[in-house]
């Protein structure tokens, strides 16, 4: 075994300016090795290892783990092997005594004086290096779940209840300027340092002078959206509702043609009607869920189609929920400021003419509207079996549709603050909510998004004041722009994308938290989904009654997008669901519904629900933050890519070598390098930084170039819950059978083939690197 010489100055890039105890035994073993050779002497230099040691040394091959015997459900901490030898070895051999050797008495006394001097030193700087730190600054990279238990404690249902309706009482404004000085004000007053506004000049699409109709010809009555007649009464009763009750971006205009009912659209759909009716310039009858709207919308615009009414079949929801009058608005924006695509809307940028982002004339409906085009006076029998809304194929509805939008450009202000990490600074964990943007919906799930992260920062900061910061950077971001397309996170993304790209580790989503009561569904990267289990556990614990930890990789809505699609960015989010809905059909969560979104407090009156979101989600970031090593887990990647060609998909069994391959490598880099270990004494700042840059950049070899719209880039995420298999190679199928070609599929194939190896290179890159310092070391 043979000495390494560590210097003080090899710590990583971001390293705190107060030296750790690592350094402190750097630097003691670089002056307990010039002594070492000051005192060379023959048979000085042999020394005996204690038993255990020796073990080790002599049978190298006992330390090595059975890869066999990794199961992904299994915490990946206790699979770690170590990325050094102990650092404090040299306390732990027996020396022989020296051999009798006539020495100068200068000498040995020149030696015992620098001893002195040094050991007295050592003890001068210890003691002012506990002085200077503050008493409750818990030691960088030591996991303290009790401090976390501290900070969380803090969080009460009461304060978050206040601060909802506090913030609800300003959405009435003209602008969301008001809102936003709001936030700001308050995170600055709780101590977030640096909080800013960064605006963006943005195109929105927005409700006309009057309201929508849609007339049948047959009979010249004319309809609201909601189901109404056009009347001057109905209006002035519900005007507000008329107007938001619109597909922004889409074309605008009046078509008069034959409704045909495509059902929800999909390739089977229209391979069906395609064989009885022309297409061409007709309405589609369309419902939403089962797939991204997006995709139909562009499946229906190869088709042909001129137009469609959009609306939401109440077989799809729960029973309790009423919404056959209801209406709602879906934005047709895939994302960002439709005038500056894949750029930010900084001064000086140029600005594409792009008020209608389709060709289509969208308009959302009420289920009530339908029922009456179709002729259909209810859509639930007697006996509480519910009648799917379809129009009969032998009859024939004429109906002239119009839509009034208007196209301005408005600032979107996004709200962002930031507390600064002790030892990492330039790591980042990026939280996200939201707040109301003018001239959007007036729902009210953005008021328990900010309730919820301004609680945790409320808490966080509490804990700061005393002396404690997080190793990592926390940036809190609260969006705007979001009910038309993420326009400000996707804004913010593309003028910060280099760095983003670089730095952000993980992305912790407050989007909508509490949509339902019923059940805790959480969606987390695969990497992340074993830490989310064991909060979901934990939290589980400590009530009477527990439910099945509910986790899954799937599409969400919010402004997680950008960070998923375009940065690869681990994700986590945590929401309350009513489970009926979850049974349901999804992408039902397109639709914002005006009316339905202000039932918050009656979903949770003692806001219970959102102590816990924002405690779940709070013990995730104090963990991301703080953790030496990332806690994401390489294996599961590997493991959701084996499952996702499971099945009788076809042309897949050529990529399930390559996903075996993928697998090994991951077991390999999890075993052999994921443990610089929670002692301490095992660290190696340097390997330790190598390892999470490894760590955080895992799933940005699963964005794909090419997707149909509305699917995710990152094709580790499935389209819903229901379905494992790669999205991508799904709706490749699905299309090779509409067309009757298999260049799709090929298409498809090359880009998950190109994903896998590119995953598999990674991990064998990240292998080699640490082969090649173990070798230079010896």
């Amino acid at each position: 075994m043979a000495y390494q010489k560590v210097n003080a100055d090899q710590r990583a890039p971001g390293h705190s300016q107060y030296l750790d105890n690592d350094d402190l035994q750097a630097t003691a073993l670089d002056l307990e090795w010039d002594m070492e050779k000051e005192l060379e002497e023959p048979g000085f230099d042999q020394f005996q290892l204690d038993s255990a040691e020796n073990q080790n040394l002599e049978n190298p091959e006992t330390a090595d783990l059975n890869l066999d015997s990794i199961q992904p459900a299994t915490s990946p901490k206790g699979r770690f092997q170590r990325l050094q030898e102990e650092s404090d070895y040299v306390t732990r051999y027996t020396r022989s005594a020296p051999k009798s050797n006539p020495c100068n008495f200068c000498r040995l006394l020149k030696i015992l004086c620098t001893a002195t001097v040094l050991f007295i030193l050592g003890i001068l700087i210890g003691y002012y290096a506990h002085k200077n730190c503050p008493s409750n600054a818990t030691t960088s990279g030591t996991l303290d779940l009790h401090l976390y238990q501290e900070i969380l404690k803090t969080i009460q249902a009461e304060d978050i209840k206040k601060s909802f309706r506090n913030l609800v009482q300003l959405y009435k404004s003209e602008d969301d300027t008001e809102i936003s000085k709001k936030i700001k004000s308050h995170w600055t007053s709780l101590g977030l340092e640096d909080v800013q506004f960064v605006n963006y000049s943005v195109l929105l699409n927005l409700p006309g002078p009057s309201a929508s109709s849609v007339s049948l010809s047959s009979s010249g009555q004319c309809f609201h959206p909601n189901g109404q007649p056009c009347s001057e009464e109905a209006r002035k009763h519900s005007s507000q509702d008329l107007l938001y009750s619109y597909a922004a971006y889409s074309a605008k205009g009046t078509l008069e043609a034959e409704v045909i009912d495509v059902s929800y659209g999909n390739a089977d759909d229209l391979k069906r009607i395609q064989k009885m009716k022309n297409t061409t310039n007709k309405i589609a009858l369309l419902k939403l869920g089962k797939l991204p709207l997006l995709y139909k919308l562009s499946l229906l615009e190869k088709a042909g189609f001129g137009g469609v009414l959009l609306y939401i079949d109440p077989c799809d929801l729960p029973k309790t929920a009423n919404l056959s009058y209801d209406t709602f608005m879906v934005s047709l924006n895939p994302g960002g400021d439709p005038s500056t695509p894949g750029y930010p809307s900084v001064d000086g940028s140029f600005r594409q003419n792009r008020s209608n982002l389709t060709s289509l004339l969208v308009q959302p409906i009420s289920a009530s509207l339908v029922a009456k085009l179709i002729s259909s006076p209810n859509s639930r029998t007697k006996n509480s079996i519910c009648s799917p809304l379809e129009l009969p194929n032998n009859d024939q509805r004429i109906v002239s549709m119009q839509i009034q939008t208007v196209s301005k450009f408005k600032t979107v202000t996004n709200v962002v603050g930031y507390l600064k990490g002790l030892t990492s600074p330039d790591r980042y964990i990026v939280v996200g909510s939201r707040h109301h943007t003018a001239y959007s919906y007036y729902g009210q799930e953005w008021a328990s998004s900010t309730a919820i992260i301004t609680a945790f920062i409320r808490a966080l900061m509490l804990r700061v004041k005393r002396g404690w910061r997080p190793d990592r950077t926390i940036v809190f971001c609260s969006w705007g722009g979001t009910a038309f397309g993420n326009i400000g996170s996707y804004e913010w993304g593309e003028d910060f994308r280099k760095v983003l790209q670089r730095n952000v580790v993980a992305y912790i989503s407050l989007h909508s938290p509490i949509r339902g009561n019923s059940s805790l569904y959480s969606v987390a990267s695969p990497s992340l989904q074993q830490l989310v289990v064991e909060k979901n556990n934990f939290n589980c614990s400590r009530r009477a009654k527990c439910q099945e930890t509910n986790v899954s990789s799937v599409q969400i809505e919010g402004d997680a997008d950008y960070f998923i699609n375009h940065l690869g960015i681990p994700t986590v989010q945590f929401a309350y669901e009513d489970i009926t809905a979850l049974e349901g059909p999804s992408f039902l969560s397109e639709a914002l519904f005006l009316k339905r979104a202000t039932k918050i407090e009656e979903m949770d009156p003692f806001f219970h629900l959102h102590e816990t979101i924002t405690k779940l989600s709070g013990e995730v970031i104090l963990q991301i933050a703080n953790e030496p090593v990332l806690p994401f887990n390489a294996l599961d990647i590997a493991i959701e890519v084996q499952n996702s060609l499971k099945g009788d998909q076809p042309y897949t069994h050529q990529l399930l070598a390559l996903a075996s391959r993928l697998r090994e490598s991951a077991e390999l880099f999890q075993s052999d390098e994921m443990r610089p270990a929670n002692d301490p004494k095992e660290r190696i700042p340097i390997r330790v930084r190598m390892l999470n840059d490894i760590l955080q950049d895992m799933e940005k070899s699963f964005l794909v170039e090419q997707v149909p719209p509305g699917f995710y880039r990152n094709i580790l995420y499935h389209l819903d819950g229901k379905t494992s298999q790669f999205s991508i190679l799904l709706e490749a199928w699905e299309h090779c059978k509409l067309l009757a070609s298999n260049e799709t599929i090929q298409e498809a194939l090359s880009e998950v083939l190109n994903s896998i190896n590119s995953a598999q290179v990674y991990f064998k890159a990240g292998l080699d690197v640490f082969d090649s310092v173990l070798v230079g070391k010896n």
